[in-house]
């Protein structure tokens, strides 16, 4: 959701994720097995039918669920959404007041809000079936919901004794919550067999491509959800028809920070909220036909420069979107640094335990 924070006033944690061969082949030799036993065909539930919400065309009403809805990014894209006419959007929030304003701000026939604590794994699910059970279909789901950590991560600590522990709650919210929602969106986009074109976004960050130094725990959650994002995809939606993608902003305004954080930002380095909405529902229709999803400059990239990538030619999917200002860029996954890695981390895709 939200990209390089500064200012003195915050400091934030900051946790690092590493992983080795070994660690990677003590992985697979753990779930090879499952795997191997879940190939046999396509997957098979017991689908209730419900009365199906129409709109004023006469049009099925597509079924969004958004987290973190009730303001900011999640919000305006579900606005965007409900005046084209065919979206019921479902919002989740803690904030009952902000929801039930968002509603009325939307429309009650366009509109639902759901007081939900995403970090709540019961309470989500409850939720997603709430919604499933409102039009029997799920066409998109928004993994928006995110924080700021405030807190100093470089803090010092009296000797003598170890320090307490960091403050969790950003990883908790920003990562493990986004694996909780797309673990969920999966189960429910395979019911929704009216749904022809089952569409997930989640809300990374940029940074989740580069260091962020104030903030190394938030930066550490983003490169996880991008991470997550980019192993998924490719199975998603060959196996299911599920398009998974990411959002990469720098700054948005929104009211994760006080006036006097945002401040700290020169004044041309933000995203306008729009230009989110405009990535988001380019994302949703799948197609990117104005060219509007650039090139990284030359010179520019970072280190482990921006190559590789998942489309089929038609749809889009696998697709990390880096906003700078009012430019959208293609962040492809960087390439192998050399042929062992590349036999490697092919070792590690799913399909070679499916064949």
């Amino acid at each position: 959701m939200f990209s390089t924070i500064a200012g003195n006033n915050l400091l934030y944690k900051g946790a690092a994720l590493y992983a080795t061969t070994t660690a990677f082949a003590a992985f697979w030799l753990t779930v090879r097995q499952p795997i191997q036993a879940g190939k046999e065909g396509p997957y098979n539930v017991h689908r209730p039918t419900y009365p199906m919400a129409t709109s004023s065309k006469g049009t099925l009403m597509k079924s969004a669920l958004i987290t973190g809805g009730a303001s900011g990014m999640g919000l305006e894209v579900a606005k965007a959404l409900a005046n084209r006419g065919d979206w019921h959007v479902h919002l989740l929030d803690l904030n009952v007041d902000r929801g039930n304003e968002a509603v009325t701000t939307i429309g009650n026939d366009k509109a639902t809000f759901h007081e939900t604590n995403v970090l709540d794994y019961d309470y989500l699910a409850n939720t997603f079936q709430k919604v499933y059970d409102h039009s029997s279909r799920l066409d998109f789901v928004f993994a928006n919901a995110g924080i700021v950590e405030r807190f100093n991560f470089y803090e010092s600590h009296p000797v003598g004794k170890p320090p307490p522990p960091p403050d969790q709650l950003v990883i908790d919210l920003n990562l493990k919550s986004v694996i909780n929602t797309v673990w969920l969106s999966q189960h429910y986009f395979r019911q929704s067999t009216q749904s022809d074109d089952k569409n997930l976004i989640i809300t990374a960050s940029v940074g989740a491509l580069y260091r962020c130094q104030v903030s190394p725990s938030y930066c550490a959650s983003k490169h996880g959800v991008l991470g997550l994002m980019r192993s998924i995809a490719p199975h998603f939606y060959k196996y299911d028809g599920i398009r998974v993608n990411a959002i990469c902003p720098a700054s948005v305004k929104t009211n994760l920070l006080d006036s006097t954080a945002w401040n700290t930002f020169p004044d041309d380095v933000f995203v306008p909220i729009e230009k989110v909405v405009e990535a988001c529902v380019l994302l949703i229709d799948g197609k990117d036909g104005e060219n509007k999803l650039l090139e990284p400059k030359s010179g520019h990239e970072s280190t482990n420069g921006a190559t590789g990538g998942v489309t089929d030619g038609h749809k889009l999917f696998g697709h990390a979107v880096e906003l700078s200002g009012l430019k959208m860029y293609d962040r492809k996954q960087p390439g192998y640094a050399d042929a062992h890695l590349a036999r490697c981390m092919k070792a590690t895709e799913r399909d070679t335990y499916l064949e």
